[in-house]
């Protein structure tokens, strides 16, 4: 496998070992808000684009939707580092660029004014950059970009779909929101509902009560974000996940608690919304990510400011 085109270690961090490390890699249009310079770039073309980035190297850009989830993340790390400083299970952050590194000065620079613990900064001229994501050990992929997305899934990577939006920076811990089919678990039960129905679903369900569901694109992702999370006792920990889903609690909630319990997967708190939209629960969570496979739950999450990334 070759290596991206260029590779920036960032020697003002400690760097991790990635075979031990919850690697994830952020788009710069997902750590930072990129839409002006992403508009001349799609209107001027790839010269005028690198040009002015070149002019502006030393103006840090604004943040972007991802940018309160990454601050969040080394709030964790920094945490274990104080009950263990041996500890090597860590989160490990990457910047993926599509940037030249002669354009992506103003990025490093970026992330440095604002003081992230970013480890590399890879610069890719090939278009698709996902296929240097498994060389890295990448368990999260968030971008800006949709086919990206869908490229990192296909690679058997968690990946999801940010929106630039306007978000409120929320207080650590970090609090990280799943849903549940087609995120966490697999879609199984979503396909039953297309084709039979609610009824056909609660059926199902009732049905397959003792069987696991299948795993979701997440699953990975939440299972190493869980074992971090037993490193601290409930009161303590850095890290908060929930369960936010559509599935109702008295008809189709006992399968899914039993296969959280199943996979070793703690989860801080479980609601099950029953169709309800979930913007005043994720309002009342504030959490720094939520992950929906629904548009619908994403733009009622946006309209709370609870920075969102689907999973397509």
């Amino acid at each position: 496998m070759a290596e991206p085109e260029s590779t920036v270690i960032n020697t003002d961090v400690k760097q991790k070992d990635p075979s031990k490390a919850l690697v994830i890699a952020v788009t710069t249009r997902a750590i930072f808000n990129l839409e002006d310079e992403h508009k001349l770039y799609l209107e001027k073309g790839k010269e005028e684009y690198t040009r002015y980035q070149q002019a502006n190297q030393d103006k840090p850009l604004p943040q972007g939707t991802a940018f309160a989830f990454i601050q969040a993340v080394q709030y964790v790390n920094e945490k274990i580092l104080e009950s263990n400083p041996a500890e090597r299970d860590l989160f490990d952050i990457l910047v993926l660029s599509n940037n030249s590194p002669e354009s992506g000065a103003r990025i490093i620079n970026s992330a440095k004014h604002y003081g992230l613990e970013i480890s590399k900064f890879c610069f890719v001229s090939d278009e698709d950059s996902t296929q240097y994501l498994k060389s890295h050990g990448v368990k999260l992929f968030l971008s800006a970009d949709r086919t990206d997305v869908c490229n990192a899934l296909r690679r058997g990577v968690s990946a999801a779909l940010v929106f630039q939006q306007e978000v409120q920076a929320p207080s650590t811990p970090l609090r990280v929101v799943f849903d549940g089919d087609a995120v966490l678990f697999s879609n199984e039960t979503d396909q039953v509902f297309q084709e039979q129905g609610l009824e056909g679903a609660v059926q199902y369900e009732r049905a397959m009560e003792a069987v696991p569901i299948g795993e979701g694109p997440l699953k990975a992702f939440a299972m190493h974000l869980g074992k971090m999370r037993k490193k601290f006792g409930q009161e303590k920990s850095p890290i908060r996940t929930y369960l936010v889903t559509a599935r109702s609690g008295r008809d189709m909630g006992i399968r899914a608690i039993k296969t959280l319990r199943e996979w070793g997967l703690p989860i801080d708190e479980a609601f099950f919304m029953d169709g309800v939209p979930k913007g005043p629960i994720l309002a009342q969570i504030q959490p720094h990510i939520f992950f929906d496979d629904g548009l619908h739950n994403i733009q009622g999450a946006q309209n709370v400011g609870v920075p969102s990334a689907w999973v397509p």
